[in-house]
């Protein structure tokens, strides 16, 4: 069986528990959440009963205030109540199901609540009237003797209010019983939770174990394998099984005999290269020095026959050969660059940058440090850098100008040094250009110059893995920052 069918398998196993505890919590969940509704709207429902309950008593009370005192002040309240009353009722009836036994309670308490304000308002309106006109109190006192002394509100007021205890009790002895069945509920959804947690571990766990044990094994050897790679031990890894893992081991295979080639072919060509080096570094500078022979053989052989004319002729060509020689030894110091595995020791970089500078800083220039840093790192490669950016700033500065100054700052895992002089600056379109070999700022026959230092700088850095760059313009000095591994 491939892995790939193995993990859908074990994926599908874990999919199916989680999808039967999702159902049966969405089940339960389903309950918890009515029961908590009808809990929450009841509340609501015993809420405004309250207030309902509250608001007819107020009425009640302001309507036998105003018929003990004949103070209309005293029928604030019953006028409040005329307008939030049938506000609550709404409110109230929003929150009880149309079939369930409250609507008839509540359908009750309304029809009742306005046969009292009927008959409250005909008895204020009567009792205005008399205070009004005394003569005209018949009308108030036919009322008081046939409805208020009968106790024809009282009945109401007290029905309405045996409704309301009903109403209450009612609510009271549902939730109750849905606080129960909630209660049930929620212990229902944890248990089958932590039941169903438990089985999911526990597949997971199994289904993972097996998998990871088995694939494991598998890319242990394939990890050795590019442990060796790594090492330059081009060995071969033996896999006879046929799954997905396979592509792998034959990629790793072809890997390694690939890497095995190119690497001898490296080695071969650096081979070349050295002796390349040889070549130039003995073959070529032999026709040179035979120039050189040859022009001092003509000036002394034959100095009162050379005319002025030639004279400058022959003061050119040694100018010409010494750029040459130059120009070998700037090839050979390029293709040398981190040829040869440099060792890292502790390297104390103001300590280098004075030593560079005793040898090729004139004392008319004035050298300023800032921070510089000591660390371990690969020293001898530093000292070619420094020794290139601060000859490049000797060569570009004037001697009134002659200021250098070397600072560095920590960037995280790398330091940033900087080389700022105050020469003659660098033109933008020229920022990379310098930077590539045999390019110079100078004339082509000035001998201090043969364009291969900045390139040598640059090649240095990025085998580093680092940076390199030039911030300058035309007439005001320039400032070459780089970046350097704190640890390498």
């Amino acid at each position: 069986m491939k892995l790939s069918t193995q993990i859908s398998l074990g994926f599908l196993i874990a999919i199916a528990i989680d999808l039967l505890d999702s159902s049966i919590n969405h089940s339960l969940t389903t309950k918890v959440n009515t029961n908590m509704d009808f809990l929450t709207k009841s509340e609501a429902v015993m809420r405004y009963s309250s207030q309902l309950n509250k608001g007819i008593v107020d009425m009640q009370s302001a309507f036998r205030g105003f018929l003990l005192t004949s103070d209309e002040s005293f029928l604030l309240p019953y006028y409040d109540g005329l307008k939030s009353i049938p506000i609550l009722l709404k409110q109230e009836d929003n929150l009880i199901d149309a079939s369930s036994p409250q609507q008839r309670k509540l359908d009750s308490i309304v029809m009742l609540h306005k046969l009292w304000v009927n008959y409250a308002n005909q008895i204020i309106d009567a009792k205005k009237e008399a205070i009004k006109n005394p003569q005209q109190s018949a009308r108030y006192q036919y009322l008081l003797n046939n409805q208020l002394k009968t106790h024809l509100g009282k009945s109401y007021n007290d029905e309405i209010s045996n409704i309301f205890r009903s109403i209450s009790q009612y609510e009271y002895r549902v939730r109750e019983a849905r606080r129960k069945a909630l209660a049930s509920s929620v212990k229902q959804t944890e248990t089958f939770s932590l039941l169903f947690s438990g089985l999911l571990i526990v597949a997971g766990s199994s289904i993972a174990f097996f998998l990871v044990r088995k694939i494991s094994r598998r890319i242990g050897s394939m990890v050795k394998l590019a442990e060796n790679i790594a090492q330059g031990n081009f060995a071969l890894v033996n896999d006879t099984k046929n799954d997905e893992l396979s592509s792998l081991s034959v990629s790793l295979n072809v890997m390694s005999d690939r890497l095995s080639r190119n690497i001898n072919e490296l080695e071969k060509r650096n081979k070349e290269l050295n002796q390349f080096a040889y070549v130039v570094s003995h073959d070529l500078k032999a026709p040179v020095r035979g120039i050189y022979n040859v022009v001092h053989w003509i000036e002394e052989d034959l100095n009162h026959e050379v005319s002025p004319k030639m004279r400058k002729y022959l003061d050119i060509i040694p100018e010409r050969m010494a750029r040459m020689e130059n120009l070998i030894d700037g090839l050979l110091d390029y293709a040398r660059v981190a040829s040869n595995k440099q060792v890292k020791e502790e390297t104390d970089v103001l300590m280098m940058v004075n030593e560079i500078a005793e040898m090729i800083v004139p004392k008319e220039y004035k050298l300023v440090t800032k921070n510089l840093p000591k660390f371990s790192t690969e020293k001898l490669l530093l000292q070619q850098v420094f020794s290139n950016l601060i000859s490049n700033a000797v060569k570009y500065t004037p001697v009134k100008n002659g200021k250098i100054t070397i600072s560095c700052v920590e960037r995280g895992i790398f330091y940033e040094f900087s080389v700022t002089d105050a020469g003659v600056g660098i033109e933008e379109e020229y920022h990379e250009k310098i930077f590539e070999i045999f390019q110079t700022l100078r004339e082509k026959h000035d001998k201090e110059s043969t364009g291969i230092g900045l390139a040598i700088v640059k090649k240095i850095i990025e085998d580093k893995h680092c940076t390199v760059k030039v911030n300058s313009a035309k007439g005001k000095g320039a400032t070459f920052i780089f970046t350097w591994p704190k640890e390498e």
